[in-house]
């Protein structure tokens, strides 16, 4: 499993001469996490990786075919999201507000960095998290982090930006 850190500077180069600017086009549904609850994020793919939440946590459900779900802190969630309105079943709706930089994992990028068509790397919250040949790998704004996003569910919820 590659680090985080290492991953990331890894990356920097090609983000810094590949990667475009995308903005989230569809909403969420989140919630606030009950502290120790363990959520599995699966995609259309299988699973991603996994994570328990912390204090003030949010959990966060994606409006895909695959519902995947995921935790994310309180201040990068208020940062990347802005409440909509009420909804059901204890969530409510939000609608994103941030853009990432995005490259993706082609034949000729792995080649390049000397990564296997299928790897594993640290995610931001410490856990492994998988990366596959044509998924996504996102930068938020701050380039403080890298995750996966499969390239399915980022096709069902980005979009290029002009």
């Amino acid at each position: 499993m590659i680090n985080q850190n290492t991953f990331k500077n890894l990356l920097q180069p090609v983000f810094d001469s590949q990667a475009n600017w995308y903005k989230k086009q569809t909403n969420v549904f989140a919630r606030l996490a009950k502290v120790g609850e363990r959520v599995a994020t699966i995609t259309a793919d299988g699973l991603e990786t996994e994570n328990m939440a912390e204090q003030g946590d949010y959990l966060v459900k994606n409006q895909t075919k695959a519902k995947e779900q995921y935790l994310m802190s309180a201040t990068k969630f208020n940062t990347r999201y802005e409440w909509v309105r009420k909804s059901n079943h204890g969530f409510d709706l939000y609608r994103a507000k941030g853009k990432v930089r995005a490259i993706e994992l082609t034949s000729e990028v792995l080649k390049a960095l000397r990564l296997d068509t299928e790897f594993y790397f640290e995610a931001p919250w410490g856990e492994k998290m998988i990366a596959k040949q044509g998924d996504f790998i996102a930068q938020p704004i701050y380039a403080d982090e890298v995750y996966r996003i499969a390239r399915k569910e980022f096709f069902e919820t980005y979009a290029l930006m002009a």
